[in-house]
């Protein structure tokens, strides 16, 4: 199969990082890099409401489940997809803990997924441009969503105006995550814009990251 051996690779190095996931994520503070205040924009440009059906595409260890579950409440349903055993196990630990009954997890590949419809959100967050079929999983989330649905995406890019020397250097600092400069040829915002034409973005961090918002 096409980049199987890149999925390979994705899947051994998150299975080592589980274990520390949370705690590294805090690491980009220390850059000014407010990750957690990113996160929780993201999810608020979802625009769920309670009850809402929202599905996350790359949960990891379910950083953002708290920030969901404050929009669609217990009658809601949320839906984490990732590929990654043991990043699955510790989102398991995290549900249990807090004792939230609404939270599906499922282990596959996202390309092979498929979305629920009429699935209200759809969120990424610093996952979608680490998987090579980045644009079929947006076209087939955008599919399913239903009339004024929002597919959501935070992540990285390159930033126009940083220098080379800089860009590598932040390069460097990401690549225990799996960031590589090739990655950058990835453009995730500019499918959303195709397949949900009511589409906006919001650039953070000097254009290191974004918010990407595109509505059915």
């Amino acid at each position: 199969m096409p980049w199987e051996s890149e999925k390979q690779l994705l899947r051994a190095l998150y299975r080592k990082r589980a274990k520390h996931y949370d705690i590294t994520a805090n690491f980009y503070y220390l850059f000014g890099f407010r990750e957690f205040a990113y996160r929780k924009k993201a999810v608020a440009a979802l625009g769920l409401s309670a009850g809402d059906t929202v599905v996350e595409i790359g949960c990891g260890t379910g950083l953002n489940l708290c920030y969901l579950q404050k929009q669609v409440g217990p009658r809601g349903r949320i839906i984490g997809v990732d590929m990654t055993d043991e990043m699955l196990r510790r989102a398991q630990r995290r549900i249990q803990n807090k004792g939230w009954t609404n939270v599906e997890l499922i282990q596959t590949d996202a390309a092979e997924y498929e979305f629920p419809e009429g699935v209200q959100g759809i969120l990424s967050t610093f996952a979608i441009t680490l998987i090579p079929e980045y644009d079929q999983i947006i076209r087939k989330g955008a599919e399913a969503l239903r009339p004024g649905g929002r597919w959501v995406v935070l992540d990285l890019k390159l930033p126009p105006r940083w220098p080379r020397w800089l860009v590598r250097a932040g390069v460097a600092v990401s690549r225990p995550f799996g960031v590589t400069l090739d990655l950058a040829e990835r453009h995730p915002w500019e499918s959303l814009a195709t397949y949900l034409p009511r589409y906006q973005q919001m650039e953070l961090y000097g254009g290191l990251a974004y918010i990407a918002v595109g509505e059915k």
